[in-house]
């Protein structure tokens, strides 16, 4: 995965020059579906997330995600089917920087925090990603990045993000996003508001 993941960040990379350059100011709202691959649990959920710009190359960004799952649980006398509320949300602080009029390098550092609604279900930790977004043209995205979160109890990940935004004007687009990871896989479709 990680080498597939510098890959497509090598490709963004090497993109030419062209477009005017990336808001960091909006806020988004989308439905997902979050799959747990080792613990076979998976389920659907809404997601908000925002971001504001401090200045030319740094801003501020908080993400939420419910989602209610669905997970069998193995028992002596059978398997039990159950459904568990899931809360994810992060913040934290991003620099930005263009390598071209078409390219953005990106860089997070940020607060995780998990919540599942059984027993010992949260934790938190901190995350930490790099990726590109491309202008690939005037109305297309595409952005890749690498994300690494490491919480206290459960552990450590690290995910391949991919996605793609479609820009109808100056104000609004819609997003598809996927995350792929060993643990979990998410794909989200949203609308984002740029102020």
């Amino acid at each position: 995965m990680l080498r597939t993941a510098m890959i497509v960040l090598g490709l963004a990379l090497s993109a030419s020059a062209g477009a005017e350059g990336f808001s960091y100011t909006y806020a988004s709202l989308g439905y997902g579906n979050t799959d747990f691959d080792e613990v076979d649990a998976d389920g659907n959920g809404f997601l908000a997330n925002g971001s504001i710009a401090f200045n030319e190359n740094f801003h501020g960004f908080a993400n939420l995600a419910l989602a209610e799952l669905d997970a069998d649980i193995v028992t002596p006398l059978g398997v039990i089917p159950v459904e568990v509320d899931a809360t994810r949300w992060s913040a934290g602080f991003g620099y930005n920087r263009g390598l071209s009029d078409k390219v953005d390098m990106v860089a997070k550092l940020s607060y995780e925090h998990i919540d599942f609604d059984v027993p010992g279900g949260d934790d938190s930790g901190y995350g930490l990603g790099v990726g590109v977004r491309w202008a690939a043209a005037e109305e297309f995205e595409v952005n890749a990045g690498i994300k690494r979160v490491d919480y206290s109890d459960f552990g450590d990940d690290t995910a391949l993000e991919l996605g793609g935004l479609y820009s109808f004007n100056d104000s609004w687009s819609l997003n598809l996003n996927g995350e792929f990871s060993d643990d979990v896989t998410i794909v989200s479709l949203s609308g984002r508001f740029y102020f």
